[in-house]
């Protein structure tokens, strides 16, 4: 890496901790709980330390720091305003998880190829240790609130998104001129979709409960017919996963009396409500397939309803990549791009078969 790529990275950096600064203070003004508040002052005290970081190497390589922008934080901080009249201030801290993620991953990159002196290498270790750390507080605040439910609605709402914008587009080819055979027809699928997703989802967090509760209960007879057997699987159980023989014999042997520290590092209780997660997957790939079904019911073709359909489903996508985008620090251009293509390129793909499956077929447009 040549010295003005290093520099440019440099400002790059320093202007970003600039508003990861002013972010997470003002997101602790925000926030009621004391303890997390008092987490989230720590985080923008070490923010603004990594900025004097990076001033500090651009100062060396015989720049002039960037001037901070009037208000750091900009359209980040603004959209967090907004999110934080909707929600409680600390979903928002939850979501910033993915921006610490991508974060420790550029300082790392910067650690590998940047020219630096041996101080500020070390120094830069430490900068990436705190980011870890940062993604961890978010993560562990993330798993409290229960969050993993609002990633469970995500991940459904753009499957059902893109694979009932994918069957309306294959069947608007061969059945342009009958929107309303179209709606059915897709609003079938995303029934069908939404049914087979929330069974799915009941059905793997419920197998994984009882699969836990069957080896919980083998290990209290374990424990009550053999103690030094079960203590023994654990030791197995370390060594399998990679940890070396003597440290697993030592840590196996210092749980010996823990009896429960035991049979939830052996086989850990379920965190999911199966009811709960079926229930959050169904009705989010539901609130996906809407928005291309809509254009169906009220167009006079469905060719004339298909531009609506891609148009309410790129929106939708470029919007949720923009918001994930503009929360974690990730270009808004390469995420919401990510999600448009993907979705788009699904239509195009199923228009494609749609018209090959009308030639092969001999159907005709009705």
């Amino acid at each position: 890496m040549s010295a003005g790529e290093a520099a440019a990275l440099a400002r790059r950096f320093y202007l970003t901790e600039l508003d990861d600064h002013a972010t997470y203070r003002a997101l602790a003004a925000r926030v009621r709980d004391p303890r997390r508040r008092r987490a989230l002052e720590r985080i923008a005290a070490m923010e603004g330390s990594h900025a004097a970081f990076w001033r500090r190497v651009l100062e060396r390589l015989g720049q002039a720091p960037p001037q901070p922008r009037r208000r750091p934080g900009g359209l980040r901080l603004r959209l967090l305003a907004l999110l934080q009249r909707v929600v409680d201030p600390v979903v928002v801290v939850a979501l910033l998880e993915l921006g610490e993620n991508a974060a420790y991953r550029a300082y790392f990159d910067a650690l590998r190829g940047m020219p630096l002196e041996a101080g500020e290498r070390e120094r830069l270790r430490q900068v990436i240790l705190d980011e870890l750390e940062h993604e961890r507080f978010f993560k562990r605040e993330s798993e409290s609130l229960g969050l993993g439910h609002v990633r469970d609605f995500v991940l459904g709402m753009n499957d059902g998104l893109v694979e009932v914008l994918g069957v309306v587009a294959g069947l608007s080819a061969v059945y342009a001129a009958r929107p309303g055979l179209v709606a059915a027809s897709g609003l079938v699928v995303g029934v069908a979709g939404a049914l087979s997703m929330a069974i799915g989802a009941f059905v793997s967090v419920r197998s994984q409960r009882q699969v836990n509760e069957a080896r919980r209960e083998r290990l209290d007879v374990l424990f009550q017919v053999a103690p030094e057997r079960a203590v023994e699987e654990y030791r197995e159980t370390l060594e399998a996963s990679g940890v070396p023989a003597a440290l697993a014999a030592s840590v196996a042997a210092q749980l010996r009396d823990n009896r429960e520290a035991l049979a939830r590092l052996i086989a850990p209780p379920a965190e999911e409500n199966e009811l709960r997660s079926g229930l959050y997957t169904g009705l989010a790939y539901l609130a996906g397939a809407a928005f291309p079904l809509t254009p169906y019911f009220v167009a006079s073709s469905a060719l004339a309803a298909l531009p609506w359909a891609v148009a309410a489903a790129g929106t939708a996508l470029a919007a949720a990549g923009t918001l994930i985008s503009v929360l974690s620090g990730i270009s808004i251009r390469t995420k919401a791009l990510e999600l448009v293509a993907a979705g788009l390129g699904a239509a195009a793909l199923s228009y494609g078969f749609g018209h090959f499956m009308q030639g092969v077929l001999g159907i005709g447009v009705l």
